[in-house]
C-alpha cells in the first residue's frame, strides 16, 4: 500500500507536526478562540495532505502544505490572535512545514544523480 521514498519521511514528520498543531488548542487551553478554531482546521488540512503523500505521491501534495504551513505562520498576525501560546506555536509549527514542504520539493527537483557529475 505505501509506496517507500527517500523523501517520504518528510511527510511523516509533516504528519507529526499537524497531530501537534491538533492538539495544541486542547493543551494549551486556547480551543474556543479563533486561533483553536484555525490551528483544528490547519491541521487536518495537512494532515490530509500529509497522508495522501506517504500514499500517492504527487508534487502538488507538497505544494499544498507549502501554501498551508506559510498560511500557519502568516495567522496569528492575519486572524489577530489574542492567545501568545497560540503564536509561539503557530510560528515554530509554520517554519517547520514550511521549511519539509520546501525541503521535499527541493530534493524531488534537484536532488537527482543527472545533477551530480560522476
Amino acid at each position: 500500500m505505501f509506496r517507500t521514498r527517500r523523501e517520504g519521511v518528510l511527510d511523516l514528520y509533516q504528519l507529526v507536526c499537524a497531530a501537534l498543531l491538533f492538539a495544541s488548542p486542547f493543551l494549551f487551553a486556547f480551543s474556543h478562540a479563533k486561533s483553536g478554531t484555525d490551528d483544528i482546521i490547519s491541521a487536518l488540512l495537512v494532515g490530509a495532505s500529509s497522508l495522501a503523500a506517504l500514499v500517492v505521491f504527487r508534487e502538488w501534495e507538497e505544494l499544498i502544505n507549502l501554501v498551508l504551513g506559510l498560511w500557519i505562520l502568516a495567522s496569528p498576525w492575519v486572524l489577530h490572535f489574542q492567545v501568545p501560546a497560540a503564536t509561539h506555536i503557530n510560528v515554530g509549527v509554520g517554519l517547520v512545514i514550511t521549511y519539509m514542504a520546501a525541503l521535499e520539493l527541493w530534493l524531488i527537483h534537484y536532488n537527482t544523480p543527472e545533477h551530480f557529475p560522476s
